[in-house]
């Protein structure tokens, strides 16, 4: 099978590796759609990475011993490993499960884990049926694309009521718009980059508020009549994000922390009274059918928000797109297929 990996400083290359096989609750799935996500940042380190990306969609190619799916199967791959026996695994937090399996060393397979490739090996408990009327392209929206943010907005309660803050406009902070939006919740949000700002307003935003050049609580109390705003996610992993972000809340609002930036800093949390969460990724075994009816509800948004689809082969050159930040959420397509088969339902 392609697959791409890292094979020197600031070099990504699609490379020839043997096709993974399935072996008990481990099904191969073919992936049609694979959603690009911060493996692109690590191209510039150097550091040799022969199996990248973490997120996919596809359809089940082999079910090995799977009683949960089936071969033709279409699917959404979610990301890690969990183990499926500890108590975060079975009540669905498998995300921070601490004994992931290596499951090519179970397999003894070389590769098979990396989803910038045409296939990928899986535990069948993680991976998700896609809904008929749901086609494989927004259907990767139930990774990455939506997941952190989607697991922040459930965790935080937002809904037509609220106002919601989102710091930083990259993919992940986009998709918090487009489910902002959608939720019919008023959306302000805090971006830089005049492509992602633009973007975001697209997408529904209100107001994106520029850190460099303005005073960001300042002018979202202002716009929320002195009040602040109900709820953030913080997606952007600047330094100064949470602290404005915080500030920029009303007392007894609710924050979530997204980004992955190190030790965060925060104004004194008592005088404030805020809920703060820490959010890797959402419930898959709890909010399912919330997810699905949440990109259900989203779709022409998606559309928006997906900015560039290119082949596998292109890979580099959408890391250069990536590198830009003048995107939205970037798709590979690791087959040649008909558009119908990633864009269109079955149904």
């Amino acid at each position: 099978m392609k697959a791409a990996g890292i094979t020197g400083p600031g070099v990504v290359e699609v490379l020839e590796q043997p096709r993974p096989v399935a072996s008990g609750d481990l099904v191969v799935v073919q992936i049609l759609v694979a959603p690009m996500c911060t493996e692109f940042k690590r191209r510039k380190d150097g550091a040799e990475e022969l199996a990248l990306g973490h997120e996919s969609v596809g359809v089940v190619v082999d079910a090995g011993d799977s009683r949960r799916v089936r071969v033709g199967d279409r699917v959404a791959v979610m990301p890690h490993y969990g183990c499926g026996v500890c108590f975060l695994c079975t009540s669905g937090d498998y995300m921070h499960c601490p004994d992931q399996r290596d499951v090519l060393a179970e397999t003894g397979q070389e590769y098979g884990v990396g989803s910038y490739a045409q296939y990928v090996l899986k535990p069948d408990w993680l991976v998700e049926r896609i809904p008929d009327d749901i086609s494989l392209l927004h259907g990767a929206m139930a990774c990455c694309g939506f997941g952190p943010t989607f697991g922040a907005l459930e965790r935080m309660h937002v809904d037509a009521t609220d106002t919601l803050l989102v710091s930083g406009c990259g993919p992940v902070g986009l998709g918090a718009v487009v489910q902002g939006v959608t939720r019919n919740a008023r959306v302000l949000a805090i971006e830089t980059h005049p492509y992602r700002a633009q973007l975001a307003l697209d997408l529904g935003a209100e107001r994106v508020f520029n850190p460099l050049e303005e005073d960001v609580p300042a002018l979202v109390h202002e716009a929320t009549y002195g009040r602040g705003a109900d709820a953030g996610i913080e997606t952007s992993g600047a330094p100064t994000g949470p602290s404005a972000l915080a500030r920029s809340l009303r007392a007894r609002g609710r924050l979530s922390i997204v980004a992955w930036a190190g030790d965060v800093v925060f104004p004194p949390l008592v005088p404030h009274g805020l809920d703060i969460f820490g959010v890797w990724h959402w419930n898959s075994l709890t909010s399912s059918h919330e997810m699905w009816e949440m990109i259900r509800r989203a779709g022409p948004l998606i559309d928006t928000l997906i900015t560039h689809t290119l082949p596998l082969d292109a890979v580099a050159a959408a890391m250069d797109i990536q590198d830009t930040g003048a995107c939205g959420k970037v798709m590979l397509l690791p087959h040649e297929v008909d558009e119908a088969v990633i864009s269109a339902p079955v149904r």
